[in-house]
């Protein structure tokens, strides 16, 4: 039953109780909030005046701004550091329930474990709780650990003696060694191999570690921040990840949410990178036409904000007028988008005998129901058509 019949029987059991009980007029704002809890997007009360109709007519017909400005970011002023928010452009509520848990992370002390896919900004949080935090006058060092394979992440996670290996002409501090006193952040955790994850829970339990070919233990003053793309839970399952290592890190744990999931801050940030870049290369764009906005919020951003930049960054580039353009944008992106539309119009794929039903309807039609022509077009005997159009009705 459509929520229009609902509605109106729910209307007329109103007028008819009205009708018989008039102390029951005071009814229609009970009725009201029961129509609206089974779908009724609106109510009105009888008698109709002139101006609630014209009202309504102009509320449901309210036209869409073409372009519309994007909202503002949400204010940090409640937090009790701010300013290290300053690169994070947001108005989203998860974000701003996750800068509140970055202040009170940072002052603890302990290790943090970012969770996030790639391009969601993990780096500038494990900054910001560096910022905060009592090390903060003290070296910030971020390392990829997924860019180094295993044998040279050990030589430069720890350091190396002289004569330790071909080619070890000098000592060399490592990562550790380097943020002594501060944070190091480890990004892409999960990438590291069982070997160095070993040499890393030492480093978490002991506060000690040795250069590679040396005897000389040194003691480790440093927070690790470490952050990862992938399910560590999984990982320990398959036997990739250390159990006891995760407990280690994970003692505080945030979990930054993808841009898809933060609609709001899509139109905010591509904006903020306009203005950046614009600025950057000498041009003068002052805004971003309707169809690119249209395409950028209806896009799933595998890359999250990093991809947005870089699609900005390309597009400012190419772009040689006031507007940027559909035409300035990335090949790849352009082709994505289309097939994303193309995809959420065509809907579910239809099942061969629809496919035979629709083709059989297009050429009975252009046939004019000429049996006999439509068969030979089709390539089947006219009786087997028949059969056929009996079948599908």
């Amino acid at each position: 039953m459509s929520n229009t019949i609902i509605e109106d029987n729910i209307k007329t059991i109103a007028e008819g109780i009205n009708d018989i009980f008039p102390i029951f007029n005071k009814i229609t704002a009970e009725l009201a909030i029961v129509a609206m809890k089974v779908g009724c997007p609106d109510y009105m009360v009888k008698p109709i005046a002139q101006q609630d109709t014209s009202e309504q007519v102009s509320k449901d017909n309210e036209p869409i701004a073409e372009n519309e400005q994007p909202l503002e970011p949400l204010s940090t002023e409640h937090l009790k550091y701010p300013e290290v928010f300053k690169e994070i452009i947001t108005r989203d509520e998860k974000m701003m329930r996750i800068f509140y848990f970055v202040e009170k992370f940072a002052a603890a002390g302990n290790s943090v474990l970012i969770w996030g896919e790639s391009g969601v900004g993990k780096e500038l949080i494990a900054r910001a709780i560096h910022e905060i935090s009592p090390r903060k006058n003290k070296p910030f060092v971020a390392v990829n650990a997924g860019v180094f394979a295993n044998e040279l992440f050990a030589s430069e996670f720890f350091g190396h003696a002289r004569g330790s290996f071909t080619g070890a002409s000098a000592d060399k501090k490592g990562f550790i060694e380097e943020a002594q006193g501060g944070t190091l952040f480890l990004d892409e955790i999960g990438e590291l191999g069982l070997p160095i994850q070993v040499k890393l829970l030492r480093v978490l339990q002991e506060e000690e570690f040795y250069r590679l070919g040396s005897t000389r233990n040194i003691k480790a003053d440093v927070r690790i921040i470490a952050a990862t793309n992938k399910n560590l839970f999984d990982e320990i399952k398959r036997g990739n990840f250390r159990k006891d290592l995760f407990f280690r890190l994970n003692i505080n744990s945030i979990n930054l949410p993808p841009l898809r999931e933060r609609q709001a801050d899509i139109p905010l940030l591509a904006n903020h990178f306009l203005s950046k870049y614009s600025a950057g290369y000498d041009k003068k764009i002052e805004k971003i036409s309707a169809s690119v906005m249209n395409l950028l919020k209806g896009y799933g951003f595998p890359g999250n904000v990093r991809e947005l930049m870089n699609i900005i960054n390309s597009a400012v580039i190419v772009e040689s007028g006031s507007e940027l353009q559909k035409k300035s944008l990335p090949g790849y992106f352009l082709e994505k988008a289309r097939l994303r539309v193309d995809t959420q119009r065509t809907g579910p794929l239809p099942s061969l005998l629809e496919l035979e039903k629709e083709h059989i309807k297009k050429v009975l039609e252009h046939t004019k129901n000429n049996k006999t022509q439509a068969a030979r077009i089709l390539g089947i005997s006219r009786v087997n058509l028949i059969a056929r159009i009996k079948k599908y009705g």
